[in-house]
């Protein structure tokens, strides 16, 4: 399953870089984020791996972040692996007029196991969905600092 989400931050992407390149800033725009570990020596550098865990529902989930590529303020590409999931992430990062920064992420998502392949052939809109409401959780912690932990 593939899809393409973006949004227009009203930041520099100078500014927009510094804050998404923070993991004390995740907290803030990442709704159900638990905690993070860093598992590399060298965070912030392609090969390097975080740990990510996640409250969704009743239960959690943990997923390991991969950097594949940072090639920054122009782009970032990670996976993310968790049990029956691998998710591959293209993040473009350009500027506009104004001050503004346009984010462009396209996902492909690899399902394994019989309930996650279902889950993908079934509510592909829901992977897409929660993908739009990081960047919109993010455009506003960015704008605003306003953080998904206030509500």
């Amino acid at each position: 399953m593939k899809y393409t989400t973006e949004i227009v931050v009203d930041v520099p992407r100078e500014e927009f870089i510094k804050i998404m390149d923070d993991p004390e800033n995740m907290k803030h725009w990442q709704d159900g984020l638990i905690g993070y570990e860093q598992l590399s020596k060298n965070p912030n550098q392609d090969g390097a791996q975080m740990s990510l865990s996640y409250k969704m529902g009743k239960g959690e989930m943990k997923l390991v972040e991969t950097i594949m590529k940072r090639n920054l303020p122009h782009e970032l590409f990670m996976t993310y692996d968790a049990k029956g999931v691998h998710n591959i992430q293209r993040n473009y990062f350009k500027e506009e007029e104004g001050d503004k920064t346009r984010w462009v992420s396209e996902s492909e998502f690899q399902f394994s196991g019989f309930g996650m392949k279902l889950m993908g052939f079934f509510m592909p809109g829901a992977f897409k969905k929660q993908s739009l409401k990081y960047m919109q959780d993010f455009k506003t912690f960015a704008e605003t600092g306003k953080s998904v932990t206030d509500s």
